[in-house]
This record gives structure tokens, C-alpha cells and sequence, in this order.
């Protein structure tokens, strides 16, 4: 019995036959090894890959040692990204001139490092600070992206005016507030790296003087997933060479933008793009300068205030410790704070501002908190007997509109449903975020709703996983009608079933600390998950440790073994299959190998 710990059985003879569902019902995910090519594994293995990433990567679609190479001489060239060429003669100019610049930044992890990389880069390529300003939407009153109130705001904090917006992370489909500051006399420049607006089936790109979007049509560079971050950082590769071009300074005396890789590395991973190779490289860049103390004041803070040693730095500490500090400025509070952070020279400084997202986070959590339960208890009543309807819808009026996104991302993974969650926004209107499952693109299924219902929603946008709109709150209910109707025509049972990739049973030689310092430190992330593996085990004793976690001691391999399950407070029988990912528990100095549990079908 360990103290503050409830047991709940102790002793494989007592465990029975536990059910393997939750206390909703919902069934367990059904685990999928993934397939090895044995001859790629080889062949990666020869080349002086360690095995068990040889067996990994391989599983993961790479091919060659080459596309292991993150050398920077590898990330495709910014002349493939449209549009780069033209901002790049349109910055330099403005440079020259001493035009006045502003920023205009998104509330989000990405457009906040985004919004750092051009005001760092920018300075670093010859702008005078003085011309250099930014200014990003508070979520609740201004809403996404550039609008006429963002061009407006714009004018106001800028001395003089601005007489260059660029966008980050935002833009392409801001066509009402282009259009404003185009009539305005302002020229724009946007950057983003979303998909661009749509009339019918007609794709509509705002009258900006250059648009930079990988998405936009015609556009031939071939990572489509790259972050916003990550195109803003190629306009400055194809700036840097512009300038070069014009007599700035040679080449082997040029600025050093591989400086700003930390904060590239960061938003990439926070914004939970797909890691495709050219990704990759960006983030093991930045990864590699973060592990040998080369990062912003900012950046360093932020791994102090969470706990994380630099030196050991890797995506989860991207995902999980560093981006939800960022992005919680841009919920509760207001992403100036993350910006100033980012941008903070004195350590001093961004130590406080650290501190202060901190804060603000842990306000977060707590707020997700209360609203988690409030829709779990919503859930209870709406939702019959066994298996979960096709999409779910939720709003109560006391959710905030800052973690709406979080909360329904929590409820889709929780029930393998795409799900919709609102709260009232300033306004009175409702905001809504989704997070949706694999084979249900949650854009399209809302543009369909917005065609068979034409009055419904005032604005929609956003991606295949991850959408939002805006509707009256009169409408809720015809919009969860409407939203159920497209998900029961669109999903069958085969997509409704979840699925979890493994790489099946872990060899006993690799349970070590070694092996799992070894796989902490390689790049993981979207469409190329970390790995999780799969085993049997005996279920020795199990309690509740945390009020919520489930703490096993297992028999694995022979050998008697620690797990955790967070989250998990429904037992599992004394004959288990449990899926794991492979992590190292440090107490009081000592270092252990420990499993944590992701499922057990």
C-alpha cells in the first residue's frame, strides 16, 4: 500500500475479469502493428542506424539513411515556395526605405513564435527597429486573422501608420481586411500556410501585393504541412538571398538566421503539423541548438518555468511544456505577453514573462478543468446506452471561449467522435472549435453544412483535424442536427472504430535507459508518432495513485515491471495487452525505465 494512494486491487487473484471499456461505455481501441519492411530495416541498419530505430524508421516510411541527413544544405529551396521571391524584393525595398512595418500575428503558439522570427529576422537583415511593430487580435474581441478592426487597430499603434502589414500564421483567406488596407493605401504581404477561401468551388485569394501560402494554387513547394512559422522563416532565406543579390553583404558574412531555429522548432511541433522531412529538419535543427544552449532568453525561460532540462530538450517538451504556456497567453489572457517573451533580449525579463504564462497556464488548466466535467455531465444526458452518436455538439454558457478547441479536443479523443464544442463569445454570438478523426475532413463537412443551410454559420474555416465557426445561439440546435446529419452520411463503422498504431512487442535487450534516452531524442510528431509499443503482461497489482492515474506493477517478459496509466481509473484484468510508450522515471537521482500505458484493447 503506498501512502495517498487508493488500492483498488491488490493481487492478480483478485483482479478478475475486469470489463475493458470506460465508465461511458465506450470500447477500447483496436491496436494495429505496423508493417516493417525488413529489407529497408536491414539496409538502415547497415548504414549504422541503431536497430530498434532502424525497425522504427523503417515502419515510418523512410527509405534511405539520406532522408535521416538534417543537414540545412537539405530543406527544400525557398525559389519553390510561390511567392517568396516577390515579398523578398518587396521587404528589401521596404527596408531600404525605412517604411514603417507591422506584423500582424495570430493568438496561437505558431503565430507567436512566427510573429518573433520576422521581428528577430527582420532586424537581423538590416531593418532599422524603429520601423518594426506588431499587433495580434485579442481571441474574444477581434476574432482570427486580419480584419478591418486588425488594420484599424493597426493604425492606431503604429506612429504614423503602417505602410507594410505582413501577416504570420494568418491572411489567405482575409479578404475584407485586405481589401480595407489596400484601400487604405497600406500594402500587404501575407504569410500564412492555411487553406485559402472558397466561393462555391471557387478558390478566392485576397488582392494582397504578394501572398505567400503553400496551400495557395499553383504553388509547387512540396511540404504543404509546413507551419506558419516555417514559411515565414523561408521569406527570410529568400530575403537574406535578396539582399545578397542587391550588395547588402557577401555570403560568407551574411546574417545568421539559423539563429531563429528554437522558435522555429517550437511553433512547427506546437501547431501539430505533419512532420514530413522537410519539417523534420527544421525542428532537429532547432532542437540541436536548444541542446547546446543556443536559444532566445525567451525560450530558455520557458524551459525553466516548466521543468525541462534544454539539454535533454525534445518534441514532447515542445508540444507539451512549452507551446501550452504560449498558447494559454492567447486563451485567458493576451499573446503579447508570449510575443514579448519570445522577443525579450534580457534574461531578466523574459524570466518574468515566463513566470507569468506560467500563471496564466495553470489558470488554464484549471478553467479546462471545470469545463471537462461540465461536458462529461452533458454528455451523461445526452448521449443513450452504448456507442456514442456519429459527431457530438456542445455548448453550456459558462464555457470560455479561450479552451473550447482544448475541451473538444479532449471529448473527441476520449470518444472517437468528431466533436464540436461552443461558448458565448463577447459578441453574444456562439464560437465553436472542433477537432475531428481520420476520414472526416471537419472543413469540408462544414462547408456542406453552410450549402445545405445557408443562413446557419457567419464565418467557418480551418483544416481536415482541427475547424472553427461562428453561429447565433438560437442556431446551436439546428447546427447540431445539421453537423450529425453530414457525420451519419460521411462515417461508417470502419472509420468510427478506433485504430492505434503500434510497433508491436519491445525486445527485452532494449528496456533500458540507454535505448529510451535514445528515442527521446529523435523527432517525433504528427504522422510520424513516437513510438508505442505492445506487449502481454501479468498484471500483478494495481491503485489509483493522484486521484486519477492507474499505477500497475507488472510481470513483462519475465521480468517484474513499473507502469502508469494517466488519466486511467478503471482496472484491467491480471492478463493484460497493453499498449506503452517506453519513458525514464527519475526520483531522488535514480533513474528507472517505466511503461505508460495508452491502451489495452
Amino acid at each position: 500500500m503506498t501512502t495517498g494512494a487508493t488500492t483498488i486491487r491488490d493481487g492478480a487473484s483478485s483482479i478478475g475479469s475486469a470489463p475493458n471499456v470506460d465508465a461511458r461505455g465506450v470500447p477500447p481501441p483496436m491496436l494495429e502493428v505496423r508493417d516493417v519492411p525488413p529489407r529497408v530495416a536491414f539496409a538502415l541498419e547497415q548504414a549504422g542506424v541503431h536497430p530498434l530505430l532502424a525497425r522504427l524508421f523503417a515502419a515510418r516510411g523512410i527509405r534511405s539513411v539520406d532522408e535521416l541527413d538534417d543537414a540545412l544544405e537539405h530543406l527544400l529551396p525557398p525559389s519553390t515556395l510561390l511567392g517568396a521571391d516577390a515579398a523578398s524584393a518587396l521587404l528589401a525595398d521596404a527596408i531600404a526605405a525605412r517604411r514603417r512595418i507591422c506584423v500582424v500575428a495570430d493568438y496561437d503558439c505558431d503565430g507567436a513564435t512566427a510573429c518573433a522570427v520576422a521581428l528577430r529576422g527582420l532586424r537581423l537583415l538590416g531593418a532599422d527597429p524603429a520601423t518594426l511593430h506588431y499587433v495580434v487580435p485579442d481571441r474574444a474581441r477581434h476574432g482570427y486573422g486580419l480584419t478591418p478592426a486588425i488594420v484599424d487597430l493597426a493604425r492606431e499603434r503604429v506612429p504614423g501608420g503602417p505602410q507594410l502589414l505582413v501577416t504570420v500564421d494568418n491572411g489567405i483567406a482575409s479578404l475584407t481586411g485586405v481589401a480595407h488596407a489596400r484601400a487604405l493605401g497600406i500594402d500587404v504581404l501575407v504569410t500564412d500556410h492555411h487553406l485559402p477561401a472558397r466561393e462555391g468551388d471557387t478558390v478566392v485569394l485576397p488582392d494582397a501585393n504578394v501572398v505567400v501560402d503553400p496551400s495557395q494554387p499553383g504553388c509547387p513547394f512540396a511540404s504543404k504541412a509546413i507551419a506558419g512559422v516555417g514559411v515565414m522563416f523561408y521569406v527570410l532565406l529568400a530575403l537574406r538571398a535578396e539582399l545578397r543579390r542587391r550588395g547588402a553583404f557577401a555570403a560568407n558574412a551574411q546574417p545568421r538566421l539559423d539563429a531563429l531555429l528554437d522558435l522555429v522548432a517550437l511553433g512547427t511541433v506546437a501547431d501539430v503539423v505533419r512532420l514530413d522531412a522537410n519539417n523534420r529538419r527544421l525542428v532537429a535543427q532547432g532542437l540541436k541548438r536548444i541542446r547546446a544552449g543556443r536559444m532566445q532568453p525567451g525560450v530558455a525561460a520557458l524551459f525553466a518555468v516548466a521543468g525541462r532540462d534544454p539539454a535533454r530538450a525534445g518534441t514532447f517538451d515542445f508540444g507539451f511544456a512549452l507551446g501550452p504556456r504560449l498558447n494559454a497567453a492567447g486563451r485567458l489572457a493576451d499573446m503579447t505577453l508570449g510575443i514579448e517573451c519570445l522577443l525579450a533580449d534580457d534574461r531578466v525579463r523574459a524570466d518574468e514573462l515566463a513566470r507569468t504564462l506560467d500563471t496564466i497556464n495553470r489558470e488554464r488548466r484549471d478553467v479546462e478543468s471545470g469545463m471537462r466535467e461540465q461536458a462529461e455531465l452533458q454528455l451523461d444526458a445526452l448521449l443513450p446506452a452504448g456507442a456514442p452518436p456519429p459527431a457530438i455538439a456542445i455548448f453550456d454558457p459558462s464555457f470560455h471561449e479561450g479552451v473550447v478547441g482544448i475541451v473538444a479536443g479532449r471529448l473527441k479523443d476520449r470518444l472517437h467522435r468528431p466533436t464540436f464544442v461552443f461558448a458565448r463569445g463577447a459578441d453574444g454570438a456562439l464560437k465553436g472549435s472542433g477537432r475531428s478523426i481520420a476520414g472526416f475532413h471537419l472543413r469540408d463537412a462544414l462547408d456542406l453544412v453552410s450549402k445545405r443551410e445557408p443562413d446557419l454559420l457567419q464565418r467557418f474555416g480551418g483544416h481536415a483535424m482541427a475547424a472553427g465557426c461562428t453561429l447565433a445561439e438560437a442556431q446551436f440546435e439546428r447546427f447540431a442536427a445539421a453537423f450529425a446529419r453530414v457525420a451519419a452520411e460521411w462515417l461508417d463503422e470502419a472509420t468510427l472504430q478506433r485504430r492505434l498504431r503500434t510497433d508491436g512487442p519491445l525486445p527485452l535487450e532494449y528496456f533500458d535507459v540507454p535505448t529510451a534516452r535514445t528515442l527521446d531524442a529523435q523527432v517525433w510528431g504528427q504522422a510520424f508518432e513516437a513510438p508505442l509499443f505492445c506487449d502481454e503482461v501479468q498484471v500483478l497489482a494495481q491503485r489509483i495513485v493522484g486521484t486519477r492515474h492507474l499505477k500497475l506493477r507488472v510481470r513483462h517478459q519475465g521480468v517484474e515491471r513499473e507502469a502508469i496509466w494517466f488519466g486511467r481509473t478503471e482496472p484491467v484484468a491480471e492478463r493484460a495487452r497493453l499498449a506503452y510508450r517506453l519513458a525514464v522515471d527519475e526520483y531522488q537521482g535514480q533513474e528507472r525505465v517505466q511503461m505508460v500505458v495508452e491502451a489495452h484493447p
